[in-house]
């Protein structure tokens, strides 16, 4: 299980990134990161090997004791046939230690906090999910993350041309 803010290796061999929710950096402060595995279906896992599957309008929430990732799209698997398919928007349940789910539940309704998926990933035959425990940004926020980037940003060139 990784730690927490640690991002899975993008040079591991065995990792293979499947589906990214680039609008969330820019929609919400993420505090914490969090790796869970999914509950699948034999055609969601293959379909996904394809390298299809879009987690952009996915959101995950904790009920009765267990989370779920909801609106996460899984296209149908065209080799299964329309009776042994899966629906492709269906609840999936995460799995996470229990330690883990009930600090971020609790997390979660104390602080008005958020967890929202942000990477979708095979990390050797298993499906991963990175999930992050967000706060969202208001509009001046956003102008303040972009201005904070692009000074950053024109700092390390300015380094690198004195180099």
């Amino acid at each position: 299980m990784a730690g927490r803010n640690k991002r899975p290796k993008k040079r591991d061999p065995a990792l293979r990134i499947i589906a990214e929710n680039r609008k969330a950096k820019h929609e919400y402060d993420i505090l914490e990161r969090v790796e869970s595995g999914l509950v699948l279906l034999g055609t969601e896992t293959k379909s996904l090997r394809g390298g299809k599957g879009n987690i952009a309008e996915a959101w995950v929430r904790i009920e009765q004791g267990e989370a779920w990732l909801s609106d996460a799209h899984i296209p149908p698997y065209p080799q299964a046939g329309p009776h042994n398919n899966h629906e492709p928007t269906r609840s999936r349940k995460l799995l996470l230690k229990r330690d883990q789910l009930d600090r971020l539940a609790r997390r979660v309704q104390e602080k008005g906090l958020t967890l929202v998926p942000l990477l979708l990933y095979f990390q050797g035959p298993w499906v991963k999910l990175e999930i992050g425990l967000c706060r969202g940004r208001k509009l001046h926020d956003k102008r303040q993350a972009i201005k904070q980037r692009d000074s950053d940003r024109e700092a390390r060139q300015a380094l690198a041309r004195r180099r």
